[in-house]
């Protein structure tokens, strides 16, 4: 299967400042791909020059197999995107600044599109009402109803749920799963925010310092390695005496009244699980923890102690 977006080594660079260095990523049709990196790591110039806004100093973009520097307008024209926070006509109603850009964009069946789009973000009942009037949230949702006006394969979102409340970002996870789901567009999600990546997401990129760390699966990036993984017990205290002079020593973490604390691998779960129960040790439950978050913090911290 042919990527959607192929990015072979590019770089961009403002004299001596390395914006974005060799990165390579790779979005498959059908993912909803989160582009993950702290502020500054390269994102936004990344997305520039995926939207041929800038021009790489040097690298290849491939869209839909066709080299972005060949055919810019036949690959960007199954593209649509929202960068940062979206720009209206505030004192127009939503459905005019849609149909202002649905007539640049040349959108065959205009009116019935807008309708859709609409639809599709949940906008429908505020058709007529001037964006003057809408919050940060509905005005992020039209901007995305901007951005599909067209029947895009692929849509770019930079940042979309920023600063918006936890409602307001909620309605935004959402809308993207459902357009993944059920309008099948592929969606590349940049974003600093981990709880967000994790939760809709089903590959990323992370990258810092305008290069990529890790590439891959979300889920198999987050359970490849060690994790805390939480034991609530009738009584720990008994634990340290069974594991003393075993490998399960050196995983140990902490303790509590009612729980223990180790860090081992998906794998040693069951097995450190079943050694426990056979020495008497009575379980009440499992926790095992290990979010994006601890495993982007581990990447990036790794990325500047090198």
């Amino acid at each position: 299967m042919e990527p959607y977006i192929d990015i072979k080594n590019l770089s961009k660079h403002y004299g001596d400042i390395k914006a974005v260095d060799g990165l390579s990523m790779h979005v498959m049709p059908g993912d909803i791909y989160g582009f993950l990196g702290p502020n500054g790591s390269g994102k936004s110039t990344t997305i520039r020059m995926l939207l041929s806004l800038i021009r790489p100093t040097s690298g290849q973009i491939l869209l839909f197999g066709h080299d972005l520097a060949v055919d810019r307008y036949q690959t960007l024209s199954r593209v649509g995107a929202l960068i940062e926070k979206p720009d209206f006509y505030n004192y127009l109603t939503a459905r005019k600044n849609l149909e202002i850009l649905g007539r640049l964009s040349k959108v065959h069946n205009l009116k019935a599109r807008i309708d859709e789009v609409l639809v599709m973000v949940g906008l429908l009942d505020r058709a007529q009402s001037r964006v003057r009037t809408f919050s940060l949230g509905m005005k992020q949702r039209l901007g995305i109803a901007q951005a599909l006006l067209h029947k895009p394969d692929l849509i770019i979102l930079d940042e979309p749920t920023n600063g918006l409340d936890p409602q307001g970002q909620k309605e935004i996870r959402d809308l993207v799963k459902t357009l993944s789901q059920e309008s099948n567009i592929t969606i590349l999600i940049s974003s600093h925010v981990l709880y967000e990546i994790e939760q809709i997401a089903n590959r990323m990129v992370i990258i810092s310092n305008g290069k990529a760390l890790v590439e891959g699966n979300v889920h198999d990036l987050i359970n490849g390695d060690d994790r805390q993984v939480t034991y609530i017990l009738e009584n720990p205290d008994p634990v340290r005496q069974v594991i003393l002079g075993t490998p399960w020593e050196t995983k140990f973490q902490k303790s509590s009244p009612d729980r223990v604390w180790f860090k081992i691998t998906k794998d040693e779960i069951p097995v450190l699980t079943a050694f426990l129960i056979e020495k008497g040790i009575r379980i009440y439950a499992i926790e095992p923890v290990r979010s994006l978050e601890d495993f982007f913090l581990q990447l990036t911290d790794n990325e500047a102690a090198n």
